[in-house]
């Protein structure tokens, strides 16, 4: 039995997917959306707070602000009701709505950027509004997810050696780049290991993290318009970048099957198919990191009228190639669907703050 009295004290940490069967590669999928804030981010959010409770930088009066594309936010959302923190989430339109509802349902506040930055995207844009609000009242901190060391040593104190338990032979590890909070810090973990572990970074086609020209990007999670302050190349040895419409596939590829993952998940799995097929059977153990899961998508990834507009009617062919419909059942006519609209700045509810001294 387990028994917790906070959210965060609970979280799945040794479940893996054998994908042999789905990706035709050997690889274990680590599944990391198993806790009640459903991503990888929970690891993360829970070390930042702590690190700033135990300096002091966290009081009764303080309003918690981050820039977020939405698994951190969850996260945060769920710590600081938790513990009793206001917190105010900046995005921008790529974020799921169901994402930032639950961030309201939790009693978050939701700022979403409308314009991105000429040169560091809708990124850039968060950080500078992120800043101004800082600037503008002492009660805001930010944790800085994207220059928090709490970020990589949470997953160099559990993520890391929850796989090296339980591979002892890993051979190559396969994880997907945003902030670089997760890279770095299983990375640092098997560098400084009894064996050598080959680490694969996975990010996105269009994000400027490994030097690449920026494109647009519409999933959010992994990529960045700017250079995350966290990486250091030096513990990476490969870089794979994935076009997102093999992302895409690669969710719908998994789903066909009955595991239903997040945007970040698909491009992680694509990105480590690609590697191993290009490397042979050669008997690797290979493990990826799954950070979330894909009930959010729903209104993006898995929603038809959204991946047709964006990336063409032919983008999922080659998954209904492979899973076709029996030309003996018959089809039932297609629902029209209406895209869920996304929020304006209109909808933003400015976060509530008590008066000096109150």
């Amino acid at each position: 039995m387990t028994v917790i009295s906070v959210p965060q004290a609970f979280n799945e940490d040794d479940l893996y997917v054998d994908l042999r069967s789905i990706v035709d590669a050997p690889l274990y999928l680590k599944c990391e959306g198993f806790n009640f804030a459903g991503s990888i981010k929970l690891k993360a959010a829970a070390e930042m707070v702590e690190g700033a409770e135990r300096d002091g930088v966290l009081t009764p009066d303080s309003v918690l602000i981050e820039s977020s594309s939405g698994n951190l936010g969850v996260a945060l959302a769920m710590i600081a009701a938790s513990r009793g923190y206001r917190f105010l989430c900046v995005t921008d339109p790529r974020c799921n709505l169901s994402t930032r509802r639950l961030m309201e349902a939790l009693g978050s506040q939701v700022h979403i950027i409308t314009e991105p930055d000429p040169v560091g995207g809708f990124l850039g844009a968060r950080i500078d509004y992120v800043e101004a609000m800082c600037a503008s009242d002492p009660r805001f901190v930010w944790l800085n997810q994207y220059r928090n060391e709490g970020n990589w040593r949470a997953h160099h104190k559990r993520t890391a050696p929850a796989i090296a338990r339980d591979f002892p032979d890993l051979d190559v590890l396969f994880v997907g780049a945003g902030t670089t909070g997760t890279l770095m810090g299983c990375a640092r973990f098997f560098a400084e290991w009894h064996r050598r572990v080959h680490v694969v970074a996975v990010d996105s086609v269009g994000s400027v993290t490994f030097g690449g020209p920026p494109a647009r990007r519409m999933i959010p999670g992994l990529g960045s318009g700017v250079r995350p302050p966290l990486l250091d190349e030096s513990y990476v040895d490969e870089v794979e970048l994935v076009e997102e419409a093999d992302t895409l596939r690669a969710c719908h590829r998994l789903a066909r099957r009955g595991f239903l993952f997040g945007g970040s998940t698909g491009t992680v799995v694509s990105g480590a198919t690609s590697w191993l097929a290009r490397h042979g059977d050669s008997g690797l153990t290979a493990v990826a990191i799954a950070p979330d899961l894909g009930e959010r998508y729903l209104d993006t990834v898995y929603q038809t009228n959204w991946l047709e507009d964006l990336f063409g009617k032919g983008v999922l062919d080659p998954v209904r190639a492979a899973h076709p419909f029996p030309e003996s059942l018959p089809r039932a006519a297609t629902a029209t669907t209406t895209a869920t609209s996304t929020a304006t700045p209109a909808d933003v509810v400015p976060l509530p703050l008590p008066r000096s001294g109150s």
